[in-house]
């Protein structure tokens, strides 16, 4: 991949980064030249991830941070802020979820996943937007939602529906804060390898789902570093209350 913007003199926070995309994102915002805050419920897991870049040459700081807290989501813009001095690029990429049969989940598993996804979200992109405007530089808000936003699955209703009000919620966003110069998007990623899912992926009903996909492969992270530093940089300038999905094709493919 060669797509290559300078985010120099900007400064990022991402959630969900002690591991998977989140941590992706945050190293490929740090090699792109952006000062970068790694924020999760671990900790110490984003801490290693920011010595990492700071020996790397980058610039990365670890922040705790429970998106379900109101008060911990302002704790961690601020400590971005105070940090960085200032904010320019929020990645809501914290996110949960389950696989459970919709008669069988129960309301306690169905809140967590909403909690997490959505209200998480909205709690963290409300701290940012705030500080933004605040500080009257604009900014890109980043809301990492999925195809099950955009379609369904079996058994994972929660989270498709968290997914699906997340892209809503990023219109509105978008709608609201243009005029603080604050654009939101929504990246929605397909079927991605990690190490989470690898094994999965390579047992028959693994390769079954993948011959669904048009292009005939899982996404691989470095699919996503493009549509991130594109959405993050001036070159998404015009670009607000979009959805860009990130799929392969998975969305057209026939029913």
């Amino acid at each position: 991949m060669d797509f290559r913007v300078s985010l120099d003199g900007r400064s990022a926070l991402v959630t969900g980064a002690s591991g998977g995309l989140g941590a992706y994102f945050a190293g490929r915002l740090a090699a792109s030249g952006a000062k970068v805050a790694l924020a999760a419920r671990r900790a110490e897991a984003c801490a290693v991830l920011a010595d990492e870049i700071n020996a790397s040459g980058g610039t990365a700081i670890a922040v705790a941070l429970d998106v379900t807290d109101p008060a911990s989501a302002a704790a961690a813009v601020a400590a971005t802020v105070e940090a960085f001095g200032g904010l320019d690029i929020l990645v809501n990429n914290a996110g949960v979820t389950g696989t459970t049969p919709l008669m069988d989940e129960t309301a306690e598993d169905f809140g967590r996943i909403i909690d997490t996804n959505l209200k998480g979200s909205f709690l963290v992109a409300q701290a940012a937007a705030r500080a933004m405007a605040e500080a009257k530089k604009g900014g890109s808000i980043i809301n990492v939602a999925s195809i099950l936003g955009l379609r369904v699955a079996g058994q994972v209703a929660a989270y498709a529906a968290s997914k699906a009000a997340l892209v809503q919620l990023t219109k509105s966003m978008a709608l609201e804060w243009a005029r603080h110069s604050i654009r939101a998007n929504a990246l929605c990623p397909g079927y991605v390898e990690t190490d989470l899912n690898r094994d999965f992926f390579a047992t028959e009903a693994g390769q079954a789902l993948v011959r669904r996909i048009p292009t005939r492969r899982l996404g691989a992270l470095a699919d996503l570093e493009g549509p991130l530093l594109f959405l993050s940089s001036d070159a998404s300038a015009y670009v607000t209350g979009t959805t860009l999905a990130v799929d392969g094709g998975h969305l057209v493919s026939s029913l």
